[in-house]
């Protein structure tokens, strides 16, 4: 082997590490890990036809059964393409990774000069370098890098868990919607008897005309509402079709016909704020930022005085009397001029940042636990409130003026104030049931996990709600 071949060789064997190849998903294992810890569902990453259909045949057998909170969850992991994008970051700072294991590729040159007189032979220069403080610093690099890609898995499991919990809202919503809905046509059918009985007893002359009028203009009321009750269904049910990624007959799913009864105990709710300051994924990422922002100061800071660019390599010259000179070369990128009085400023402010936003992060944590605790005990207040007293004692009511108007003490007038306040009653109870349910959800999601399974108790007001219709039965009968 000739010199200049002994040179080069020498030169690039030890760049032809860069060759190795990887995983592309190398870190979604950790990912799928931690929100199967936190969540107790499963994430999966398809990348192939195959596994797209493995994970479109899960979908499909859960769209099959009645949807829950848990199985609308999972099949949001399985199929939402905006979370299946954010899966792609964890390719990209995978990437980084190998991108700051690879040194620079060498410099080839090579020049050809011809003599104006003899000897005529061409004069031939190549030459070939690489900048060997690049390969010194790659291992601080791949570091630099490294920790960029768990700050990655961080975020991306960070948002999934955001996902899980405003998928669990939007399906409470729906189901809260649907179960008024219902109620509303209940109340419509009756109001429609009611109508033609009304009708009855005007021609019988045993009603006035206003009293007429007021009969309709409830039924026409209570028509509107359900009618906005439907609009507003179908307006819930996409924006969870837009969580699941579904659409066309897969969007026929159904939810179970009531929310879920509440739970008989709530969860303790001490320590709440250490357990989310512990758990927190975004919480974790901005630690990560800092430790980043750290290590690249130092860095920087460290090597200023060093070098930009210090270039090994070998040249070889063949004379025109076919003599071949070689040897080393030496290239050296001085810091002169720039020696850092930009980039380390940048740095420090990085890093300030960095620091101040964590501890906002910290703090703001601590605040929407607070805040989630709170609207969770009201809410479950609230609805303990509608259910074992409020609603119960609007249904008496109506079932007092009910008798009150059989025994032709009260006017059809008065019994239609008591409906209307009775069915307002239980729309506020409904709502303040969803909200219990959403603020369940939404302190999940500002603790960073789940909050654990509870018994639930006997379904509430089961039999409340089917008392209003029974009794206005009863009355157009």
């Amino acid at each position: 082997m000739s010199t200049t071949a002994k040179a080069v060789a020498l030169l690039v064997v030890p760049l032809a590490i860069a060759g190795c190849r990887t995983n592309p998903t190398a870190g979604f294992s950790d990912v799928q890990k931690t929100v199967a810890e936190r969540s107790g569902h499963e994430i999966l990453w398809p990348m192939t036809g195959e596994a797209n259909e493995q994970a479109n045949t899960k979908v499909r057998g859960l769209l099959a059964q009645e949807l829950t909170a848990e199985s609308a969850v999972q099949i949001a992991l399985l199929n939402n393409r905006h979370l299946r994008s954010t899966f792609e970051e964890l390719g990209i700072s995978r990437a980084d990774v190998i991108q700051a294991a690879l040194p620079r590729n060498p410099e080839f040159t090579a020049s050809i000069r011809f003599p104006d007189r003899p000897p005529s032979g061409a004069k031939t220069d190549f030459g070939l370098a690489a900048d060997f403080l690049d390969l010194l610093l790659l291992p601080l690099k791949k570091r630099l890098a490294n920790a960029q890609l768990e700050q990655t898995k961080l975020r991306v499991s960070h948002e999934i868990l955001q996902t899980i919990a405003e998928v669990k809202t939007a399906l409470y919503t729906v189901q809260a919607r649907q179960q008024l809905a219902r109620r509303l046509q209940a109340i419509v059918e009756i109001n429609d008897a009611g109508v033609d009985l009304s009708l009855r007893q005007h021609q019988a002359g045993n009603i006035t005309d206003l009293e007429l009028a007021n009969q309709a203009a409830v039924f026409q009321q209570a028509k509107l509402e359900w009618g906005k009750a439907l609009a507003q269904v179908r307006a819930d049910r996409e924006r969870l079709n837009r969580f699941l990624g579904v659409w066309g007959e897969n969007t026929q799913w159904k939810t179970a016909d009531m929310l879920p009864a509440l739970p008989e105990k709530e969860i303790p709710i001490d320590h709440l704020e250490s357990l989310a300051i512990r758990q927190r994924l975004d919480l974790a990422s901005a630690q990560r930022q800092v430790a980043v922002s750290a290590y690249a100061l130092k860095l920087r800071s460290n090597t200023r005085y060093f070098p930009a660019g210090v270039k090994l390599g070998v040249d070889s010259e063949r004379e025109t009397d076919r003599q071949t000179v070689t040897g080393p070369t030496l290239a050296l990128e001085l810091p002169i001029f720039d020696h850092g009085q930009a980039a380390i400023p940048r740095l420090q402010a990085q890093y300030r940042q960095a620091q101040d936003r964590l501890d906002a992060v910290a703090t703001d944590i601590r605040s929407e636990v607070r805040q989630a605790v709170g609207a969770l005990i009201t809410a479950r207040d609230l609805t303990e409130f509608y259910e074992k007293v409020y609603l119960p004692q609007r249904i008496r009511i109506v079932n007092e003026t009910l008798l009150q108007f059989d025994a032709m003490q009260q006017g059809p007038f008065e019994l239609i104030i008591a409906k209307e306040r009775e069915l307002s009653a239980e729309r506020e109870y409904i709502d303040a049931w969803r909200d219990y349910w959403i603020a369940r959800a939404e302190l999940e999601k500002t603790v960073g996990g789940r909050l654990g399974s509870e018994t639930p108790a006997a379904h509430p007001a089961s039999t409340a709600t089917k008392q209003p219709e029974k009794q206005h039965d009863h009355h157009h009968e």
